[in-house]
């Protein structure tokens, strides 16, 4: 899916749509978009530190996501806040591709009221998603929505008419953007040759008429209203029709190229605004958690857990498990970032139960009780589905039970959204699937042991799809097992070596530790498994003998555990055995890949298309790699490699520069298979000058299909109680037939499909969903609409995915405003000894939505408020400080988003008193007073102005 695009695979040609995507001179969405990203969340983690009494220093100019997480004190985050900008890069570069036809999108054919909507629309989701903490749906919206709002300043005439600051009303719902050229307006002349500096009419510019290009890339029947600008560029058909030219400012090489810089800083500012308005509604906290910013693990923990009746025993064991790794990592860099807890039953599952209190996370555990669940097969893989939908990308679960599923027909879509998030399964099963004491008398045992075995196979199948495992013990071992998940929270975690093989036979396998590794530990699981280990030196350990190599080895149930002393070279183990059994080889390091698969896109615009699901099988591919520590490393060797036997295919890597490689493939693996790196580390810490070899390998299980499903993004928003049509289409490169659809969603709304599509042979063939939120729907609630199609004998399948906000219809447009009451003050020469305060008051109107939150951004004083209205429409403020803290932004957020900054300061001299109703007789101490009601436009426009000049490079004081 895109969001898991870690970096733009978009090479498209100079000035094609929007600002460019290559790398090079000049400005591209890519850099834009990180570069308001990284300056906007440095000042989120400043005024954290400040409001902490702590000092904050920002790393060298150019930012990068590791230097800005390090300053946070947040070094750890790096993993996760890099990947997010790429997801919002990607999202944004994707528009070009996806919505190449779509003017609105670009700010083109001055349908700049129809981009505006685009982006208010997708950034009220955004908001309603924030307040569910549902950030992944909030990332991939924001991707969106920057695109469009960045093209209005290379498209539009915003910059021709003289603007220094973004135009803020484009992130304002229904605001006037200007006056807008009409339909017989004309706006442009023919430029003079290759000189396009004198083209928009000076009446144009003298009225402060707003105009932006138009565009067509097809031949023949490319069209513009008489007089109008187009565009421009070598694939804009429109501009070689009279008046000719363009107006564009995507690069310096565009029509008004001259300009190029100043449509870019201005992106940039706008850029920053829309993400300071985000900052406003969300919270600084909350900030940082949508861009993956936390003190301490990147890793969430999460559990799904099964409450029927004989399960007490295993919750008493979560909770002691809980309890330990909240006690023991509480404060430390490996805290997890965020706690998930689903439970599930029969009939029931749910409710995903997010937080990032630890202490709030106790308290669900400890809730959870075991009651009876009706048959013996209970709803394990909806609360799984429940679970992947609602965890980070990348996460790790845990799933308790002692049961089969009765929700087996969930495979396919949960393996589908495994491969979607890449995120780890381990099933942590009891009673090796047996019966239950209070079931042994049903008088169907066999019948019930035949549903365990299959059961049994199901679990494997899902933890081999995961990179995950299987772990079967007593209840009474279940504790000592769970060692595997304190290990799992560390952020540095990566994995050597993964093998899974549902037949076993004599195998060698060999396993490269650099010197960036420690605690090593291999993960065995299966039945009389042996083993030889061999360490770079040559000196043994098996299950009878302790070698040198091996701190502790360890025996719980099926699982074991050897955990190795650190050596660097090539480390062999060798595996005997006729059983099933997986093999894992973990360790923590900072060197780490993220990849995802890629196509040459089959479009006009030239470049590389993301696979959002499946790789076709039969055919070349390419695969985009970057890797997490890429100054002191380089990537030789990337393999595709069999999950369950050991074939492999081996890829030609080209370097991209920064970290970032294009790896092609002549072919897929026709079965399961995972990505295995290897590379040259230079970060020793030897006196060797000589680099070594590291090796990575994912740990989700990949596959490639005949079939292609393509859902097409209908908008991020579900309104309660209204059908979403979501349009999808399915294509085979393989045989015709009828094909079997099915479609799920994560939530249970009400659903409708077709049950099947027939294709011809290498055809394709559409269907149409609709999904349907209930009425009563919270606002920001996450939805993840699954598509599958299964060819005919069910031997191949592939899947689509769309991800949805639940939004009611938004009738408040307005923020909160500030009205002033009194200021008073009592400030000298010695501030230390003084004191200032206010009072004001805040009110959302008679048509408001009332006021959801009221928190200082600036200022080290007490601020208290009180609702003074039933309804919440008005809320009576008071701050007072120190006079040493002179200035106090106050941010009101109403209950939909719309949010208001109001500023206040007063300058340190002699005694006063101000009140906007009774006159001072005193003499004034320099009082300062804004609301941004009406003036939070200034104040955003000067933030993103100063953002703007960190981001040039210029020092601030």
């Amino acid at each position: 899916m895109l969001w898991l695009v870690w970096l733009c695979l978009l090479y498209l040609k100079s000035g094609a749509l929007g600002f460019g995507i290559l790398p090079g001179e000049s400005f591209n969405h890519q850099t834009i978009t990180e570069r308001a990203l990284l300056n906007v969340t440095a000042q989120v983690c400043r005024a954290l530190a400040l409001a902490e009494g702590k000092d904050f220093t920002f790393p060298a100019q150019p930012f990068t996501a590791k230097s800005i997480a390090n300053a946070c004190e947040a070094p750890k985050s790096y993993k996760v806040f890099l990947p997010n900008i790429l997801i919002i890069q990607s999202m944004n570069a994707a528009t070009d591709l996806r919505r190449l036809f779509d003017p609105r999108y670009h700010c083109d054919d001055e349908l700049l009221t129809e981009g505006q909507k685009l982006i208010t629309d997708g950034l009220s989701a955004l908001k309603a998603a924030n307040r569910k903490q549902n950030f992944l749906s909030a990332r991939l919206t924001l991707g969106k929505i920057l695109h469009t709002l960045q093209d209005f300043y290379s498209h539009s005439n915003w910059v021709e008419l003289g603007n220094k600051f973004p135009n803020v009303n484009m992130i304002r719902k229904n605001a006037n953007i200007g006056n807008i050229a009409a339909k017989t307006t004309a706006t442009c002349r023919s430029c003079n040759g290759n000189d396009c500096s004198n083209n928009i009419l000076e009446e144009i510019i003298a009225k402060n008429i707003l105009t932006s290009g138009y565009f067509s890339i097809i031949p023949f029947f490319a069209t513009k209203p008489n007089g109008k600008c187009s565009h421009g560029g070598s694939i804009d058909r429109t501009s070689s029709i009279v008046p000719k030219g363009g107006i564009n400012k995507d690069s310096y090489s565009s029509s008004h190229g001259y300009l190029h810089r100043e449509a870019a800083e201005l992106a940039i500012a706008a850029t920053s605004q829309i993400l300071e308005d985000i900052r406003g509604a969300s919270g600084d906290r909350e900030f940082l958690q949508l861009m993956g910013i936390s003190k301490g693990s990147s890793k969430a923990l999460c559990f799904v857990v099964d409450t029927t009746g004989s399960m007490g025993d295993d919750i008493a064991a979560v909770r002691t498990v809980t309890s330990t790794i909240i006690d023991s990592k509480v404060g430390t860099e490996d805290e997890p970032s965020l706690y998930i807890l689903v439970p599930f039953n029969d009939p029931d599952f749910g409710p995903l139960i997010k937080t990032t209190d630890a202490d709030v996370f106790k308290d669900y555990i400890n809730s959870l009780t075991a009651y009876e669940g009706g048959d013996l097969p209970e709803m394990t893989l909806s609360g799984l589905q429940l679970a992947l939908t609602g965890s980070p990308p990348n996460s790790e679960i845990f799933l308790f039970t002692d049961a089969p599923a009765k929700d087996e027909s969930l495979k396919n879509t949960v393996i589908a959204l495994i491969e979607q998030t890449k995120t780890v399964v381990n099933f942590m099963v009891t009673n090796v699937l047996g019966f239950r004491r209070r079931r042994q008398a049903d008088g169907n045992q066999p019948q019930t042991q035949r549903m365990a075995r299959a059961n049994s196979q199901l679990y494997r199948d899902l933890a081999q799809a995961s990179g995950g495992q299987v772990i079967q013990i007593s209840k009474n071992q279940l504790l000592q097992a769970t060692s595997l998940i304190t290990e799992s929270t560390s952020s540095s975690l990566v994995t050597l070596l993964q093998a899974n093989r549902n037949l076993g036979k004599p195998e060698n396998y060999t396993f490269s530790v650099d010197e960036t590794l420690t605690n090593l530990i291999i993960y065995i699981t299966g039945d009389s498994v042996d083993f030889t280990l061999v360490n770079p030196s040559g000196e043994l350990h098996n299950k009878t003998s302790t070698g040198p190599s091996v701190i502790t080895a360890e025996l719980v149930g099926n699982l074991r555990t050897l955990q190795l002393r650190t050596q660097v070279g090539l480390w062999e183990l060798r595996i005997m055995s006729t059983n099933p059994y997986t093999l894992k080889v973990v360790g923590q390091s900072p060197i780490d890949f993220i990849f995802n698969f890629v196509k040459q896109s089959q479009g006009a615009l030239e470049g590389y298309d993301l696979v959002e699901n499946r790789p076709t099988a039969g055919s070349n591919t390419s695969l985009e790699v970057t890797l997490l520590e890429a100054d002191s490393t380089t990537v030789t060797e990337v393999t595709l490699v069999e999950s369950s036997g050991s074939g492999q295919v081996n890829g030609l890597v080209e370097a991209q520069g920064g970290g970032k490689y294009l790896v092609h493939f002549d072919k897929i693996p026709s079965v399961e298979f995972v990505v295995l790196v290897k590379g040259q580390s230079t970060n020793s810490t030897t006196s060797r000058a000589s680099s070594v070899t590291f090796q990575r390998q994912s740990t989700t299980s990949l596959r490639a299909s005949t079939l292609t499903v393509t859902v097409s993004d209908t908008g991020s928003v579900l309104e309660p109680g209204t059908p979403l049509l979501v349009p999808f289409s399915v294509t085979t490169t393989g045989d015709g037939g009828n094909f079997v659809i099915k479609a799920t969603n994560n939530q249970g709304f009400d659903l409708t499909f077709p049950s099947s599509l027939t294709l011809e042979s290498g055809g394709s063939a559409n269907g149409t969903a609709s999904i349907t939120a209930p009425s009563t729907s919270q606002s920001g609630t996450g939805v993840t609409l699954t598509i599958e199609a299964e060819a005919p004998g069910g031997a191949d399948t592939n899947y689509g995915v769309l991800r949805l906000t639940v939004l009611p219809k938004v009738t408040d447009f307005s923020p909160a405003f500030c009205q002033l009451v009194s200021l008073q003050s009592n400030c000298s020469d010695n501030c230390n000894q003084s004191m200032w305060e206010l009072s004001v008051e805040v009110t959302d109107g008679e048509n408001g939505t009332g006021i959801d939150r009221i928190s200082l951004r600036e200022g080290d004083g007490i601020l208290i408020s009180n609702v003074t209205t039933a309804n919440g429409s008005v809320t009576l403020v008071s701050y007072n400080a120190s006079c040493c803290s002179s200035n106090v932004q106050i941010v009101v957020v109403d209950r939909v988003g719309n949010v208001d900054v109001c500023s206040y300061s007063v300058t340190p001299r002699v005694s006063a008193t101000v009140s906007p109703t009774v006159a001072s007789t005193a003499q004034p101490s320099s009082p300062t007073t804004t609301s941004s009601s009406r003036a939070v436009q200034p104040s955003l426009l000067c933030f993103s102005m100063m953002i703007l000049g960190l981001m040039l490079g210029c020092k601030m004081g």
